[in-house]
């Protein structure tokens, strides 16, 4: 099915793992793809294997942690094919450190990329998918954001990602603009950095990219605002962040009382401990 013929995409981090499997796909669906990677070589090598499938595609060489460059991404995009439908805000970095361990400039340069990086271009793209009506927004998340032993920043830099998904899906929604945030697992260099992922050589990036490419389609006309996990052989939704009942009210709380609540009303609301939840 070509559900994206006639789109013209940014794909972030595209030169290798689940961007390129994200390029790739969206131009079988007929998408014009803009592919983006801080390496040239490899971004240019799913270029030339696009024209050599029949496709459209152009390199946009530049790390997106720099906002002129991520902009360029953009407007590399807009100048070629005329319009941009859609971005995926895919580049991305992550390394595990034990929290007493973690390194300053390794904290800063993971959250220019994570965080920044999808700011940028999603800010740009933002700009001109509000003159055009129309666009969809697909921001690369992680079930790290519940909070991954080793990984925290990691883990913080995908809670932001979270964050700004819901935020700019309600801002944007009256502009004809979706964004929805995609919490992936597929075998790639990074999983394998990754020593709490449960992924195998056979959940390979392609596995992953027809919910990509779904996201972008018309088809998801209806989808906004969400967090989506998807697997090999496995699709849910994401619950986001909310209050738990019950609401206590208390006139004066102070450290009894609240010892108290938290020994009796609150103890069924508390949250499994994150070693429990990556069991899940």
């Amino acid at each position: 099915m070509d559900v994206l013929e006639g789109k013209a995409v940014v794909v972030t981090g595209a030169g290798r793992g689940l961007g390129r499997a994200y390029a790739m796909h969206a131009a079988a669906a007929g998408a014009a793809v803009v592919v983006n990677d801080i390496d040239a070589e490899p971004a240019e090598d799913v270029v030339s294997a696009i024209l050599a499938a029949g496709g459209q595609a152009v390199a946009s060489i530049g790390s997106v942690a720099d906002p002129e460059q991520a902009g360029a991404a953009i407007e590399r995009c807009r100048t070629r094919f005329g319009r941009i439908d859609g971005l995926v805000n895919n580049a991305g970095l992550r390394y595990q450190a034990p929290v007493w361990e973690d390194d300053p400039a390794r904290m800063r340069a993971l959250v220019e990329v994570n965080v920044l990086g999808s700011m940028y271009c999603g800010s740009a793209a933002a700009r001109a998918m509000r003159a055009q009506g129309s666009g969809s927004i697909v921001n690369m998340g992680s079930l790290a954001m519940v909070g991954q032993p080793t990984a925290a920043s990691y883990s913080a830099s995908k809670g932001a990602v979270a964050s700004m998904t819901v935020a700019w899906a309600v801002e944007l929604a009256e502009h004809g603009i979706r964004v929805n945030g995609l919490c992936p697992l597929a075998w790639t260099r990074m999983a394998q950095a990754d020593t709490k992922a449960r992924t195998t050589p056979v959940d390979t990036p392609e596995r992953i990219a027809p919910i990509v490419t779904y996201l972008l389609s018309d088809l998801s006309a209806g989808v906004t605002g969400q967090l989506i996990r998807y697997a090999p052989g496995r699709l849910h939704i994401v619950r986001q962040t909310s209050g738990k009942e019950p609401v206590l009210q208390h006139e004066g709380w102070d450290v009894p009382e609240i010892a108290e609540a938290f020994e009796n009303q609150l103890a069924g609301a508390l949250e499994l401990p994150p070693a429990q939840r990556w069991k899940l």
